[in-house]
């Protein structure tokens, strides 16, 4: 399979030059050249089927070309060694929990993911590999502990400061090993800004083999459309349904992205909504069809605070920049801090389910623009223990924070400040490497 740039001017490569350059020459994002339709027996026989199966079966449409079955099945179970639960919130609507993996965030499976199939590329490299990645949060954590330790593998953790979590920030600052933390003082958007800039300057990757573990490497995001077919398989066993609608915590758009992807190999969901926080530019592109990136501001659901997302780009290019096809599959709602807030407070009074501040959006977003003969699938993207003290206000009861997420909080935090200044970050790369 050959990967395209989304602005179409770098030349095609291959999976492994995709994987291990992160971003195309042209700053564009990889594109593969097609998306293969899954047989209709697949979906016939998918809920008889288990989540690595399933997986096995969509990561072999995906990179089965470029990578030996053997290796590419074992690639899958190392990183799905986790459970993916479908639970049932209230009547026609279910949460997708992908908040049991190590870091206790969705983004376990496409960071484990990537990292096992770069550490699988690195054997044929003769170079040590600088895995660069942005976070406003969650990815931060999934990838550092996904690459901890990984031969031949430094990963730079860049990070808005006084804009994560305490327990999110400890996830990644506290490993050591082959895991550097540069603190920035800036947003979310400055810290992608200036993992951009690192890899489109010539002298920088003349001196180092840089690629990114954001969603915008081809290995992080596609492997996330592995849980789309879980749940929907297991909907199928627990309800009758007509139509499927999968509401998702929206910020970077590699999610949904995700998601999309998997519709066009054949998943029959109906369509999707994307649930926004205060920083709704994509909504703003759905409504009005004009996309007015702008800087971002702080909200309770941290990890969607981006006010530039990068796989929008990608949505456009799935799309041939059609915004009428876009809005047929896509929706989008927005809400603030307030109702947020109390969206957590009334769900865990009502049936006892506790949520976290992006599946509280995708709830609202989810209630909102469910239809009547639709049955509906929000994704809770994190454990609510990581916003312990949010939820804990907006609930006015403990949370119990599971052992192993609070083992993070035990040891020292290491971290590099950092001003926004790109000349200071390259000196810190090279000086560190």
């Amino acid at each position: 399979m050959k990967y395209y740039s989304t602005n179409k001017e770098a030349f095609v490569v291959s999976l492994q030059e995709a994987v291990v350059k992160g971003l195309a020459p042209d700053r564009g994002l990889y594109m593969p050249e097609r998306i293969a339709r899954l047989p209709k027996n697949f979906f016939d026989e998918i809920e008889n089927s288990g989540l690595q199966d399933i997986s096995k079966t969509i990561a072999e449409a995906f990179f089965g070309e470029d990578i030996p079955k053997e290796e590419l099945d074992a690639i899958v179970d190392d990183t799905l060694n986790f459970e993916i639960p479908l639970k049932n919130v209230e009547d026609g609507i279910y949460a997708l929990e992908l908040f049991h993996g190590p870091t206790f965030a969705f983004k376990d499976v496409g960071a484990r993911f990537m990292a096992r199939m770069l550490s699988y590329f690195v054997k044929e490299e003769q170079q040590e590999i600088n895995v660069l990645v942005a976070t406003s949060g969650d990815t931060g954590s999934a990838v550092a502990n996904g690459f901890l330790g990984v031969e031949g593998i430094k990963v730079f953790v860049l990070y808005p400061s006084g804009k994560v979590s305490d327990m999110q920030e400890a996830q990644f600052t506290t490993l050591g090993q082959n895991i550097t933390a540069l603190e920035v003082d800036g947003t979310f958007d400055d810290c992608q800004a200036l993992v951009k800039s690192a890899f489109m300057d010539e002298g920088l990757n003349t001196r180092l083999k840089l690629t990114s573990a954001n969603s915008i490497n081809v290995a992080r995001f596609l492997p996330q459309s592995f849980y789309y077919f879980w749940a929907y398989a297991q909907l199928i066993q627990q309800t009758q349904f007509l139509k499927t609608v999968f509401s998702v915590p929206s910020g970077n758009l590699g999610n949904l992205t995700a998601g999309l992807f998997a519709k066009r190999t054949g998943l029959p969901v109906d369509r999707f909504i994307a649930a926004n926080n205060r920083n709704d530019v994509f909504r703003e592109y759905l409504q009005t069809g004009r996309y007015n990136p702008r800087a971002s501001v702080q909200t309770i659901a941290n990890a969607m605070d981006v006010g530039a997302p990068s796989n929008f780009d990608r949505i456009l290019d799935l799309y041939s920049h059609s915004h009428k096809a876009i809005t047929n599959d896509i929706s989008s709602y927005r809400y603030n801090d307030t109702e947020i807030s109390k969206a957590i407070k009334n769900v865990y009074q009502g049936s006892g389910y506790l949520l976290d501040p992006h599946g509280a959006c995708a709830y609202l977003a989810l209630k909102e623009g469910k239809k009547p003969d639709e049955t509906g699938i929000f994704l809770a993207t994190a454990h609510p223990a990581k916003f312990k003290e949010t939820v804990e206000a907006c609930t006015g009861i403990p949370i119990q924070i599971p052992s192993a997420l609070a083992a993070f909080m035990q040891h020292k935090k290491q971290s590099i400040t950092l001003p926004n200044d790109f000349g200071l970050l390259k000196k810190k790369l090279i000086g560190q490497s």
